[in-house]
């Protein structure tokens, strides 16, 4: 008898199971009269993890979406919140611990103002600006032990307009180069680590054009300058 009950009492449990995710279904995924999508809408991968999860109503979203990864839905891999009367989304995107991974505006499916990438340690990795989904102004790359700038390049139409400067991790300018419509062209320098001018010159559509002089210890270096300090290198090296 027993038995019995428990065999009973264990399928009206899994019964009232079904009827309540039945229920709850029923809550999700719904059509207006005009037959567009209204309420919270939840979508699954085929392994059956949430995929994404949201409100509509007249059709379109609003609010806060959350869309997760196939392997995991303990956090959002990225967020979207849709603004009202407006086409303009911010979007979050996150590591899967949970941390902030990137963070920006869309308008439309287009990328737009600046958008902001993180270190997983929470630190800025790099930032640009966008018009119109392409590349526009002046993106910057940090070092992830300092934070201070590893590189600074203007962009215009998704390509290099502007100049382009590259620094050591303590800040010392170590390239400026000038470029137009995204090969060098215009004046270049290149610096040693203390800082000292090392060489300098003119690119013309990405080629070494003209005479490049080169420096040693801040100063031009002659051909007989040159070469003493190649043997010197050479030297060093071997000892």
């Amino acid at each position: 008898m027993i038995p019995i009950k428990k065999c009973f009492f264990r399928a009206l449990f899994f019964a009232c199971l079904a009827t309540a995710a039945s229920i709850q279904a029923q809550h999700f995924n719904q059509f207006d009269a005009n037959k567009k999508r209204t309420g919270v809408w939840k979508k699954f991968h085929p392994n059956n993890r949430v995929k994404y999860v949201g409100a509509f109503k007249d059709g379109k979203e609003i609010g806060t979406f959350k869309f997760y990864s196939i392997s995991s839905s303990r956090h959002p891999e990225a967020t979207k919140v849709f603004h009202k009367n407006s086409d303009s989304v911010t979007v979050k995107y996150f590591y899967n611990t949970g941390q902030l991974k990137g963070n920006g505006m869309l308008f439309g499916r287009d990328k737009v103002g600046k958008w902001q990438y993180f270190y997983k340690k929470g630190t800025l990795f790099y930032e640009e600006m966008y018009e119109g989904g392409k590349l526009s102004g002046t993106s910057i790359v940090y070092y992830k032990e300092t934070g201070t700038v590893a590189e600074e390049s203007t962009y215009k139409n998704d390509v290099l307009h502007g100049y382009s400067k590259k620094f050591s991790d303590e800040g010392v300018l170590l390239e400026e180069v000038l470029y137009e419509n995204g090969k060098a062209n215009g004046l270049a320098k290149y610096f040693e680590l203390n800082g000292d001018l090392k060489e300098k010159g003119v690119y013309k559509d990405g080629v070494r054009v003209g005479k490049w002089e080169f420096y040693l210890d801040g100063e031009i270096a002659d051909n007989r300058k040159k070469k003493e300090a190649r043997k010197n290198k050479i030297s060093q090296k071997n000892k």
